[in-house]
């Protein structure tokens, strides 16, 4: 049995991690009554007793968490931005990295990946290991998430009539959080250009990286990339590279409401250009799937046990 305790849990994220470990028997839940949710003593208390903490809070407040615990014991997912790119903490996509799955089992801090890097990083990571794209590559990613990823505030704009909004572009001034995080667990030495916008629906995610082949060093082909990315994947019960066949389109709301994640490789007819796009749900594997993932990782569980893929 294991002792839970999510921190922030009657947020978006932490609502839809609940979900998915109703019915859980292996898992004893640590609760917090309403009054004492932010009460630092009570915090404290329930993250050393726990076998495992879930961090749902902002990253001042998740730093401030992980300083509550005293004990060499209790292992952390946070799922804020705070420890991404830490030392000392392991990063929560395991399916990056040929040994990731073995890394992530044995890891006492774990740092769940954000959403748009989930995408990115899916895409990317495996052919810039192969050296089909180069760590200096001048990368654009194009990404259109769900309000939802916007948390309680964004949702109630939306959903209360705030806004009739049908796309809203942000992170003009190109210094978005999650750049760091993709470009460390990338392996590039050179920020990817990255431009986000948030689209009038509650969830899902498109990550769209586009490629000019024939410009690139060694004129990498299409089929070189799929190759990659099937061989890097085919064990993989959540990731998909999905056939080749054209597609009349491909909607945002492709993968929400599941926790998998799907890759496509759309190529031009003369093998010169691709586009590269990762389709997810921004709260499911972009965020409390993942999380609950790496929960049933650490504690022994198939991976898949309470997702829907």
């Amino acid at each position: 049995m294991t002792n839970l305790f999510i921190d922030g849990g009657a947020g978006t994220t932490g609502l839809e991690i609940e979900a998915r470990l109703a019915g859980r028997t292996d898992i004893s839940r640590i609760e917090l009554p309403e009054d004492r949710r932010k009460d630092a003593a009570a915090r404290r208390e329930a993250l050393n007793e726990a076998d495992v903490a879930i961090l749902c809070l902002p990253d001042d407040a998740a730093r401030e968490a992980v300083a509550l615990i005293d004990n060499s014991r209790t292992r952390v997912i946070d799922a804020s931005t705070a420890h991404r790119v830490a030392p000392g903490w392991t990063y929560g996509f395991h399916e990056i990295e040929p040994d990731g799955r073995a890394r992530l089992a044995a890891a006492t801090r774990v740092a769940n990946p954000g959403c748009y890097p989930t995408g990115f990083l899916g895409l990317v990571r495996p052919l810039v290991a192969a050296g089909l794209i180069p760590a200096d590559w001048p990368i654009s990613v194009n990404a259109v998430s769900g309000y939802s990823g916007g948390g309680k505030a964004m949702i109630a704009e939306f959903e209360n009539g705030d806004t009739d909004t049908a796309w809203r572009g942000y992170a003009l001034g190109l210094a978005h959080k999650h750049v760091p995080e993709m470009m460390s667990h990338a392996g590039l030495s050179v920020p990817p250009l990255f431009a986000p916008a948030v689209v009038h629906t509650l969830r899902g995610m498109i990550v769209e990286v586009p490629l000019q082949l024939a410009a690139m060093p060694g004129r990498p082909t299409p089929a070189a990339l799929r190759a990659v990315l099937e061989a890097h994947y085919v064990a993989s019960p959540i990731v998909r590279v999905m056939p080749a066949e054209a597609l009349a389109g491909l909607t945002i709301e492709h993968a929400a409401g599941t926790d998998r994640l799907d890759l496509f490789l759309f190529a031009s007819p003369d093998g010169g250009q691709v586009r590269l796009i990762a389709a997810l749900d921004n709260l499911g594997k972009g965020a409390a799937g993942a999380a609950v993932q790496s929960l049933n990782i650490l504690t022994g569980q198939d991976e898949t046990r309470g997702l829907t893929l």
